[in-house]
């Protein structure tokens, strides 16, 4: 099993953002009836928090929710968020509403978020969007790593600008990279780089002046021409959907108006994904409705 990174002290860059760390371990406990996936490690620096495991549909599979107090990330705040799924253990990470990234001064944002599924664990990163207030730069990271046998769904919905009261990204960068490694093999990247107001959000190619995009990845499962199919039967509202099959992993993309239509596409795939790699049904997080 990979070493959890060390907590560093958040008053070692004091006055330099919020430095948060966040670090979760989840382990299958087959010594108790009935058997649980447990959050058997639990720490954190700065504003990173999960309050409490919970269990909404059944012992086996462990939901966090990761919470940011302060509600908000401005220039020079670092997020650290790394989590670890032990063999056959099952968890599911969601956030409680999205996360607002806020006008920057001039200094970058971070987020980094590290995910590991042991063999034959199954992992669900199914976070509400990413909020880039005009003017915000941000650079968020995401590297997924799993060995043999595990499985993996998640997704990222990036909104630019506060498109309810007609704000648009016309200032600011947003930078995004996307790893996942299978036995340590790179199976898919991504890299993105967005700059406010730029010709490349207009492009046809690119954004073609949608506020909203989002990418499902899902890994770790055979995915044949029939869950293909139904993947690709499913239609977006208010935006563009497409799937691919790539390098071992399934990739679906969403372009359009609303972080609601994004989320509430990718939920529909969810729906058919889940019970083919994790064998269940998709039951969606109550917070969702909260």
């Amino acid at each position: 099993m990979a070493a959890l990174p060390a907590i560093a002290d958040p008053a070692a860059r004091r006055g330099a953002g919020w430095q948060a760390h966040l670090v979760l371990r989840f382990a299958h406990a087959a010594d108790r009836v009935p058997e649980r996936t447990v959050l058997v490690e639990r720490r954190h620096a700065g504003p990173l928090r999960v309050q409490k495991a919970l269990y909404p549909e059944a012992p086996a599979v462990c939901q966090a929710i990761i919470v940011h107090p302060p509600g908000g990330i401005v220039g020079g705040d670092t997020l650290d968020i790394a989590v670890t799924v032990d063999a056959g253990a099952h968890a599911q990470l969601t956030t409680p509403g999205a996360a607002k990234w806020y006008r920057s001064a001039g200094a970058p944002a971070r987020q980094q978020t590290t995910l590991v599924a042991q063999a034959d664990a199954a992992l669900e990163w199914i976070p509400q969007e990413t909020l880039l207030f005009d003017g915000a730069r941000a650079e968020i990271g995401t590297r997924i790593e799993l060995a043999g046998g595990a499985r993996f769904i998640g997704w990222d919905i990036t909104c630019l600008g506060r498109t309810a009261s007609g704000e648009r990204f016309d200032h600011g960068c947003c930078a995004q990279s996307v790893d996942v490694f299978r036995e340590g093999a790179l199976i898919w990247c991504e890299r993105t780089v967005l700059e406010g107001g730029s010709r490349a959000l207009h492009s046809g190619a690119m954004l073609g002046g949608a506020p909203v995009y989002g990418t499902l990845v899902a890994a770790g499962s055979v995915i044949d021409d029939g869950l293909l199919a139904a993947c690709r039967a499913i239609g977006a509202t208010n935006g563009e959907g497409a799937v691919t099959r790539l390098n071992a992993a399934l990739v679906a993309r969403f372009r359009g108006a609303s972080a609601l239509a994004a989320r509430t596409y990718f939920a529909n795939l969810w729906h058919v994904l889940r019970p083919a790699f994790v064998g269940r049904v998709a039951v969606p997080p109550r917070i969702w409705s909260t």
